[in-house]
């Protein structure tokens, strides 16, 4: 690098945002993630005596994947290049593997890929990575915001380690804040920038864990506020509300946050917590959710975990439903939060899975014919007796008779266990005591 391109590099340095300046250069700077980088943890210690095997970081945005990978770029003796998975083709990964394995025959030396959004690797080049990562030729470290179990090539996953980031607490947001406020280099260290604590606690409370939001909606404050006649930038509430206005929610409808929210809303409504299923109910319609997912779910709920103990709770969120395709939003959400919250205070059955245990039994045993007077009579009553015997409940008492209705093999079964809540709590007795006359 001649002495014009270091100058460069150096007013770029100057000129990059206060996140990218500001991240950490040491494992010591890092700040957060202590399940994986304490004193004494395996990752630490790898990176410390520079004995790296394939790796992948998944965990939310802004919590120091990326930050992680230029680490060890500045600790390792290795070779280090990086790639974004969405912006490099066959062509750069054939061109970085082909001088990993110039630098391995000449000077023996190791290269680390780092790539950058590794579920976004299509079949062709993941299939054009996979034997150089298997052979040691380059090691391997992903970064992704998905679960790569589910979305990264399960050959790339079998031949890494896996470590998962957690989003950053508020006291990490709050000591990253105050590292920016007080570096004289890369940071605010050098102005006079005085902020409320309410303001911190303002960025801290709406960046979510995210640290990139957080330094993001600080540089904005500090650079677009004038500063007082004695020097000093001063931010109050009302500007660090202006910096950042709208909580950032992790969710992808194909992804972990959209499958842990719906677990999370029908768990709560299945444990009748109204206040959760509002909240679970609340998150998601903030993060886009499609609503009509969420009534198809609280339909199989109101079969599943609802049933028979309040038969009307199917009825109420057809009926919401069709409120909501009528209306729309926003006056639809008000549909919406009737159904959760019917469900969420119903009596609760789960009766309703008697069905699967008769799906069983038909798979497992002996189907059996079916019983003679329970077959059609109008075909073969004279010829062959079909239907002979059968007992016509409305001629009885009640309109009920004791009389056997399963194939003799799985005659005594039980399949429907009626639980004692709400409206099938009235009709268990008839069902037990009828039970108790039925022919064995």
């Amino acid at each position: 690098m001649d002495l014009f391109e270091y100058q460069a590099a150096q007013q770029r340095e100057k000129q990059a945002p206060l996140a990218a300046r500001m991240r950490p250069r040491t494992l010591d700077e890092f700040v957060g993630q202590e399940a994986i980088l304490g004193e004494g943890r395996l990752l630490r210690r790898a990176i410390q005596a520079d004995q790296l095997s394939s790796l992948i970081f998944f965990g939310p945005p802004g919590t120091g994947k990326t930050t992680l990978a230029q680490i060890i770029a500045n600790q390792t003796r290795a070779h280090f290049i990086a790639i974004n998975a969405v912006l490099a083709g066959i062509k750069e990964i054939r061109a970085a593997i082909d001088e990993a394995q110039e630098r391995l025959r000449l000077y023996g030396q190791r290269t680390i890929l780092f790539v950058d959004e590794v579920h976004r690797f299509n079949k062709s080049q993941q299939d054009a990575l996979l034997p150089w990562v298997e052979n040691g030729t380059v090691i391997l470290i992903g970064a992704t915001t998905e679960n790569p179990y589910f979305e990264v090539n399960a050959a790339l996953v079998s031949r890494s380690r896996l470590f998962q980031l957690k989003t950053l607490t508020p006291e990490d947001l709050t000591l990253i804040a105050q590292q920016a406020l007080q570096d004289p280099e890369r940071g605010y260290g050098a102005r006079q920038v005085q902020v409320e604590p309410a303001a911190l606690e303002h960025w801290v409370n709406v960046a979510n864990g995210d640290a990139r939001a957080l330094l993001n909606a600080l540089e904005l404050a500090v650079e677009t506020t004038d500063p007082n006649s004695e020097g000093v930038v001063h931010i109050t509430l009302a500007v660090a509300e202006d910096s950042i206005q709208q909580r950032a929610l992790l969710y992808d409808r194909d992804g972990d946050a959209h499958f842990d929210s719906i677990s999370a809303f029908i768990k709560s409504v299945r444990g009748s917590d109204p206040d959760a299923a509002l909240y679970w109910l609340a998150r998601m319609i903030h993060a886009g959710e499609d609503p009509r997912f969420l009534f198809r779910r609280m339909g199989i709920l109101a079969s599943e975990d609802v049933g028979l103990a309040d038969p009307q709770a199917i009825v109420v969120v057809n009926a919401c439903a069709a409120t909501f395709d009528r209306v729309g939003l926003p006056e639809g959400h008000y549909a919406l939060a009737h159904a959760a919250l019917y469900l969420a205070t119903a009596p609760k059955s789960n009766s309703v899975l008697g069905f699967f245990e008769a799906l069983r039994a038909v798979e497992q045993t002996y189907s059996g014919e079916v019983p003679n007077h329970l077959k059609d009579s109008n075909r073969d009553q004279k010829g062959l007796g079909h239907g002979s015997g059968y007992r016509y409940p409305h001629a009885f008492r009640e309109h009920w008779v004791p009389q056997q209705y399963l194939p003799d093999h799985l005659q005594g079964s039980h399949f429907y266990q009626p639980s004692d809540q709400g409206y099938e709590g009235k009709i268990r007795n008839q069902v037990l005591k009828r039970r108790a006359i039925q022919p064995e």
